[in-house]
């Protein structure tokens, strides 16, 4: 993360990296587990209408530099996240409360990982180009701790950014005369107002919060930010206790991030808070005088503009400290929960360069896990992409790595890490709900339990093509398909199931492999909430994916389930009418086309379809 020197490692000393694509195909972030010259944290709530700008702008960014970027979501609703989970290559997770400022950016250093500076920013901003190179460079230069950009409004005008320490005659100016007579000495006023300050870069004491990019050493030596402040204070705060680490901080103008402003709303109570925060920092640092006297100035401050309501209501705190646990302060959201007496059991992901869907997956398992019943385990197999960091980000979650990029291997992997039984098989891009799950565990521990088990299932081929809609009709009306335990991309093993097959043998389709170990009589499909199987989206990814599923098939000595012959006496018997008959014909197609594979491409021994975990 950084020299023998404690400077910030160059880039040039790291390898060539490729060129990476992202969202809508725009430049792509670095995924979270790997090196980055810069990790982005973002802390939001309910701002999904302006993240957008803000990592588009970032991602124009990544032309000079490597780029990941971490977002901490405060939000009570989960729009925000939706958002973002759009742009896979964001590793994006919800706090599960609103922590404030200074959580939110705690639970997010906790997954920066490698990197060769911190840029902490609001979600209400947008950099200008080459904004963040030139902060690395002064952070270099300067070898400073932190280095702040030049903020400006949304029409281009500059913000009165740089702050001094507070003290009691900065804070005696404030109160008196607020932002009137700007031009009065630096000893009463805490803020910047001289225009020469803002046109060259030099040290100063403080900064607003909106931008600040930080070195990892500095990030360490200084620790956790100070989530008594909630919001407000908590940058004056972190940027004093860099000072008193002797590392300088450092304006540089020639960086310029555009600033919406307003991000965290107004109301009394954030007024309120905000004077309150002030009493609050004073203690921190001040004898009892001392914060006494800045007591006494911050109420006076609020008492002479107490004909605003606002204002009275942050007087009335200021002179009433009982009332402060009452101000905004960080809180966890209440669970509805599920009941106690959920079913116990272990559900095992194995995940290879799933970060664009296994975030949506886990979070139907979030309210399951909470009961703590339920294990969840994510079983990495050769991942190069965020996936590990994106699983790890979910409170809970069990995340093992296995480095072969094996599906067999982690399904075995992840049956030596769990405890639980029964336990449900579930691959990475499909969505199982709670009533699924539970009546799957339920079935599985009851006294008549099956070997094996599994939920019905229905296909979602919205975003597909004609042909491929077409196919899957067809496929849905053949009687095995419901029938058998494959295809559904879940299943679950009872523990005597289990003892039957042992470990999973290397085979390409374990499903199939499962369907076939046990008699008619010893798996059941259950009448439930179907899970979603997305399907692949073009005619080309569907071919490839048959291609898998047949090559995996013929290794069993198998021609398909109930054998190509049974098959087409379904698809037979399923034709109604006219409509029936053409998607009978275009299934037919289809399958003959994945069975048809030239013997020179039988090398390649797997394909996974991408375009139904495309956004």
């Amino acid at each position: 993360m950084k020299s023998a020197h404690g400077e910030p490692p160059s880039r040039n000393t790291k390898p060539d990296r490729p060129a990476l694509t992202g969202h809508n195909g725009l430049p792509g972030f670095t995924p979270a587990t790997d090196y980055a010259d810069v990790a982005v944290i973002v802390v939001t709530f309910n701002n999904e209408s302006d993240v957008p700008q803000l990592l588009a702008s970032l991602r124009c960014e990544t032309e000079d530099q490597s780029i990941k970027v971490i977002v901490a979501d405060n939000s009570p609703a989960p729009a925000t996240l939706d958002v973002l989970s759009l742009q896979s290559d964001v590793l994006s997770f919800s706090t599960g409360g609103n922590l404030g400022y200074a959580g939110g950016i705690n639970r997010a250093m906790e997954l920066v990982g490698e990197a060769g500076s911190i840029l902490v920013l609001n979600p209400d901003l947008w950099v200008e180009r080459g904004s963040i190179k030139t902060l690395r460079q002064r952070l270099t230069d300067s070898g400073a701790g932190v280095v702040v950009p030049a903020l400006l409004d949304a029409t281009g005008e500059l913000h009165r950014s740089l702050r001094r320490e507070p003290g009691l005659l900065r804070s005696l100016g404030d109160a008196l005369l607020g932002s009137r007579f700007q031009g009065r000495p630096g000893w009463l006023s805490e803020t910047v107002y001289d225009d020469g300050s803002y046109t060259h870069p030099h040290p100063v004491d403080w900064a607003t919060g909106a931008a600040l990019l930080i070195r990892p050493d500095v990030a360490a030596l200084v620790g956790r930010w100070d989530e008594q402040f909630f919001l407000y204070s908590e940058e004056t705060d972190f940027f004093r206790r860099v000072r008193l680490g002797r590392a300088g901080v450092w304006f540089e103008p020639a960086a310029r991030m555009r600033h919406r402003e307003g991000g965290s709303g107004s109301s009394p109570a954030l007024t309120a808070l905000l004077a309150v925060n002030r009493v609050r920092y004073a203690r921190k640092y001040g004898h009892g005088m001392y914060s006494t006297s800045v007591h006494v100035i911050v109420g006076f401050a609020e008492l002479a503009r107490a004909w605003q309501p606002a204002h009275r209501r942050a007087l009335h705190a200021v002179l009433r400290s009982r009332t402060w646990a009452m101000l905004p302060h960080a809180v966890q959201y209440p669970d509805p929960g599920l009941p106690e007496n959920f079913p116990c059991g272990a559900v095992i992901i194995p995940a290879h360069n799933e970060v664009a869907v296994i975030r949506r997956t886990l979070a139907c398992l979030a309210r399951p896990l909470g009961t703590g019943n339920v294990q969840v385990i994510v079983a990495c197999n050769g991942c190069v992409d965020g996936t590990e960091a994106a699983a790890s980000s979910v409170p809970g979650v069990e995340v093992i790595r296995v480095q072969e990029p094996s599906k067999v291997a982690a399904l075995n992997a992840g049956d030596r890490a769990a405890t639980l039984w029964p336990r449900i098989y579930l691959d990475a891009d499909i969505e199982i709900s709670e009533e699924a799950l539970r009546l799957t565990f339920e079935e599985l521990s009851s006294e008549d339990a099956p070997f094996a088990a599994r939920p019905a299932f229905r296909y979602d081929f919205r975003e597909a093509s004609h042909a491929v809609r077409s196919y899957y009709r067809a496929r849905s009306r053949i009687p095995g398909t419901s029938a058998a335990l494959w295809g559904a991309g879940v299943y679950g093993l009872s523990e005597r199931g289990h003892d039957v097959l042992g470990e999973f043998p290397a085979v390409t389709g374990d499903d199939y492999y499962i369907d076939r170990l046990y008699r008619a009589d010893e798996k059941r499909v259950l009448d439930c909430d179907p899970v979603l199987v997305r399907t692949p989206r073009s005619t080309k990814a569907l071919v490839g994916t048959l291609r898998r599923v047949y090559r995996g098939n013929s290794e069993q000595a198998g021609a398909g389930p109930s054998g190509a012959r049974d098959t087409m006496k379904g698809l037979l018997r399923s034709i109604r009418g006219p409509i029936s008959a053409a998607d009978a014909l275009v299934y037919t197609c289809f399958a003959l086309a994945g069975r048809g594979e030239p013997r020179s491409s039988r090398a390649v021994r797997w394909h996974r379809d991408e375009s139904s975990r495309a956004s």
